[in-house]
């Protein structure tokens, strides 16, 4: 098959132990990148992308961000929204007020905005992560903020005790598992998204606004459950060796693991090897 382009989860799949792009990976992806446009694609904000495309030299492609809520390009240097999917307004305030009298730490996400209600230990651990810094503000008047812009999150990052999110995603999904994505990354990490969106559906838009290329030309790499439509859907599915069991049963193949350069090793192997 004639690859045309590929596209890569973030955390877990592209970045060693340390968060950071290894050397390997950034010499096999500024040598892909001339023959085929590298895409990422994650659950952070463009913010905590931009910065890794700025290493691997692809600032001047598009990037999918929030599992596919937001879709950036990049024409002559700007960024640009051609799709931008939120969580309405009026079920952010039911889940802050749901989880008020918990421990759980709750973040607000819009565009490259990010909200935390103080800057306590998720929030430090989140801004190690992703090195980007939120804005403390009460999530309420945020709420209301937005209420007036008529705009709401792309993506809501609920952190805590696994038994308080344990608790919160059996609330969520029993009553609005009909509009909310639910996701659980960690015990103690729940994301939460509109329906509407995935990985898959924000990168079959892309394709079809700017690029002349199929599903089934594309390479994906992933390693979590966001990842299964992606990896199913696509030409070439790639699960990371450290991927869940899940990802790596409906990926074509299973390359070495994030800390092995993985994504490097199968690039090599798929696009110059043969």
């Amino acid at each position: 098959m004639n690859y045309k382009l590929v596209c890569t989860d973030i955390d877990g799949t592209l970045l060693n132990k340390d968060r950071e792009l290894s050397s390997k990976t950034i010499e096999i992806i500024k040598e892909t990148k001339e023959k085929h446009p590298v895409i990422l694609i994650s659950s952070r904000m463009p913010k905590a992308m931009t910065h890794l495309q700025n290493e691997l030299d692809i600032l001047e492609n598009p990037l999918i961000a929030y599992n596919g809520g937001l879709v950036l390009t990049n024409e002559g240097g700007n960024r640009k929204t051609i799709l931008s999917i939120e969580i309405p307004i009026k079920l952010t305030t039911q889940i802050l007020t749901f989880i008020s009298n918990s421990t759980i730490h709750m973040s607000l996400y819009n565009s490259d905005k990010w909200f935390v209600p103080e800057m306590d230990y998720w929030a430090k651990r989140e801004m190690n992560n992703t090195k980007v810094k939120p804005e403390v503000r009460n999530l309420f008047n945020v709420c209301e903020d937005w209420k007036t812009q008529e705009i709401g999150p792309h993506k809501i990052m609920c952190m805590g005790e696994k038994g308080e999110i344990q608790l919160l995603e059996n609330y969520l999904k029993m009553y609005f598992s009909n509009e909310l994505n639910i996701y659980r990354s960690k015990d103690t990490y729940l994301e939460i998204a509109n329906k509407q969106i995935s990985k898959l559906s924000a990168l079959s838009f892309l394709l079809e606004k700017k690029y002349t290329i199929s599903l089934k030309e594309v390479i994906a790499f992933g390693d979590n459950f966001n990842d299964i439509e992606m990896l199913s859907g696509v030409g070439l599915g790639v699960a990371v060796e450290n991927a869940k069991l899940e990802v790596k049963n409906v990926a074509d193949q299973v390359t070495y693991s994030n800390l092995e350069d993985g994504v490097a090793h199968a690039l090599i192997k798929i696009l110059y090897k043969g």
